[in-house]
Parts: C-alpha cells; structure tokens; sequence
C-alpha cells in the first residue's frame, strides 16, 4: 500500500510538471520554423502566442520565408510596426481545425480578412495549406507555403 502510495505521488508530480506546448513552442519544436520564431520575438510577439488563445496561425515555414529576397526580409525584421501587421496577419481568433474551414473571407487579428479557397486544396491568400491541425494548448497551426501580406 505504501509503495502504491509513494508511487502513485510520483506519477502525479511527474504529470503536473509536464507541461503542454503553446502555439510558439510547438512552432519551435518543430525545428522548420525558425524564422518565424525569430519574426515574432523581433515583433514581440511570442507573449501574445503564448497567452490564453484560441489561436489559428496560418504559420510559413522557413523555406516560405526563403522566398523573400534577403535584403527585404532583412528591412521587414527591422521594421516592427509592418512586421507585427505581417505577422498577425497570418494569425486568426478561435480554434479553427481544418475540418471547419470553409472558403470566404476570415478576419485575422490583424484587422484585416484574408481569402481562403477550398478548391484545388486549402488556399490563404494564395499560400498552399501543406499541413494542418497542428494542435497546441492555446490552439491550432495549419503550415503554409509562402508568407502572405496583408493588402
């Protein structure tokens, strides 16, 4: 019965000290968006990321970012009022799964919307969704193919 005890406080201290991932660390752990790791931090972001959510952030990968001439991702990294407005561009209130997207408009935290297509696969703004349902406790990352900007 004691050992049953001893073990059964272990198993539980052990439970409470794993804790589970938000939005960034999940991004992180990932290993392929570290770019994007570093646009939020250089927009002072990733204490948003991390707070209550639901988020859905339609998150480039670092070769999408790779897509941008270096010298214009370079000025974008230094200019944090247009890089916030990228950056929560790609980002949507709630917990969207990719079961429940429907083509439309969608309105991102950046204030503005951006066009999701279902046909051919799912579009976000002309980035293909190449992996969803990327799920962390404060909500989903679906993985897009090129960073959008908001018009």
């Amino acid at each position: 019965m004691k050992k049953t005890l001893i073990a059964s406080v272990l198993a539980l201290g052990v439970a409470f000290s794993v804790q589970a991932k938000d939005i960034v660390d999940t991004a992180v752990g990932a290993g392929n968006f570290k770019t994007l790791a570093t646009a939020l931090t250089a927009a002072g972001l990733v204490d948003t990321l991390k707070g209550k959510g639901p988020f859905t952030v339609f998150a480039p990968t670092d070769a999408a970012f790779a897509k941008i001439p270096k010298a214009d991702l370079d000025a974008l990294l230094k200019d944090k009022a247009k890089l916030t407005a990228v950056l929560t561009y790609h980002v949507v209130p709630g917990k969207v799964m990719a079961a429940d997207v429907k083509a439309g408009k969608v309105k991102t935290v950046q204030g503005s919307e951006l066009t999701v297509s279902t046909m051919d696969g799912v579009m976000v703004d002309g980035a293909k969704v190449t992996a969803t349902d990327i799920v962390a406790d404060n909500g989903v990352i679906h993985v897009i193919d090129s960073v959008i900007v908001p018009r």
